[in-house]
């Protein structure tokens, strides 16, 4: 049996959602608090024992390259200074032990067409792949790790998911299963986004898949579904038919940091949650609700 050692982060999308902002900054690269978004999903696929990260990149996104590349000036400034600390934290954007990959995605045909575009590097292995839009809070095992193991029990792909509100069904992959043993059931149909008095559940998929290799020959004959995009969705309907595949209800917060709403929701709690600002902020914003009530 392979182990999980690869993960899939596709970043190549445009980031319409927050232009101007990302018109020369990547989405993935706006920060929550003092992070790139982006960094918070490497972390989590370090912690679920993930060695091999792949970014699926487009023309616009050199700076996440970038992020993760040595910086010799800064850290010989740094380090002449004796900013030890700051010095640490930029070091440990990429844990030791990993290694980046990076393919360009030669234009945006969707999620389906951006996990294809890793086959070469993934070869016959079963993989991971994380969407950063979604930070997923957990202290603990932290939601790659938890799929990671069930893996290791079931030996099948995984998808991540949760109860959306039935009138969002629209925004997501959407799952039926057959019950659930504990937090995970198998599928029995999926669908990408479909209209609400339509939907078979409001089970939403959302970023975080592991899957096994035989998505490739799924995607290779993949056409063009919602949106007018190679959807990941379809060709995990299709994988259906061979393999099973589960739906895992993982322990979490998610923050759906692809919205503005999500994106603020997400600064202000992992801002009550940072240790150098946690007292000053929270004190701020009790004064702030005071005097606008």
């Amino acid at each position: 049996m392979k182990k999980i050692t690869k993960a899939v982060f596709p970043v190549a999308g445009l980031g319409s959602r927050f232009l101007p902002a990302t018109k020369v900054i990547p989405k993935e690269m706006l920060p929550i608090v003092d992070k790139p978004l982006l960094q918070y999903a490497v972390e989590e696929a370090a912690a679920a024992g993930i060695d091999t990260l792949i970014f699926i990149t487009g023309r616009t996104k050199n700076s996440i390259i970038d992020h993760f590349d040595k910086a010799y000036e800064l850290e010989t400034e740094l380090a002449t200074r004796g900013k030890d600390t700051l010095l640490q934290q930029l070091r440990d954007s990429i844990p030791a032990g990993i290694s980046c990959v990076y393919i360009r995605q030669p234009e945006a045909l969707g999620l389906g067409h951006a996990v294809y575009c890793a086959r070469p590097v993934i070869g016959d292995e079963p993989f991971a792949v994380i969407l950063p839009d979604d930070l997923i809070a957990d202290g603990h095992r932290g939601c790659m790790k938890q799929m990671v193991d069930l893996y290791q029990q079931k030996h099948c792909s995984i998808l991540g998911v949760e109860s959306v509100d039935p009138s969002e069904t629209d925004k997501y992959g959407i799952v039926r299963t057959q019950n659930f043993f504990g937090q995970y059931g198998a599928v029995e149909h999926i669908v990408e986004k479909p209209k609400p008095e339509v939907a078979p559940s409001n089970l939403a998929v959302v970023g975080r898949y592991i899957l096994t290799p035989a998505i490739f020959a799924k995607l290779e004959n993949t056409g063009r579904g919602a949106g007018g995009e190679i959807q990941l969705t379809d060709a995990i309907a299709d994988l259906l038919a061979d393999e099973t595949v589960l739906a895992y209800q993982f322990a979490g917060k998610r923050y759906d940091c692809g919205t503005k709403l999500g994106f603020l929701m997400a600064t202000v709690e992992y801002g009550l949650l940072h240790e150098e600002l946690q007292e000053n902020f929270t004190g701020y914003l009790k004064n702030l609700a005071a005097n606008r009530l």
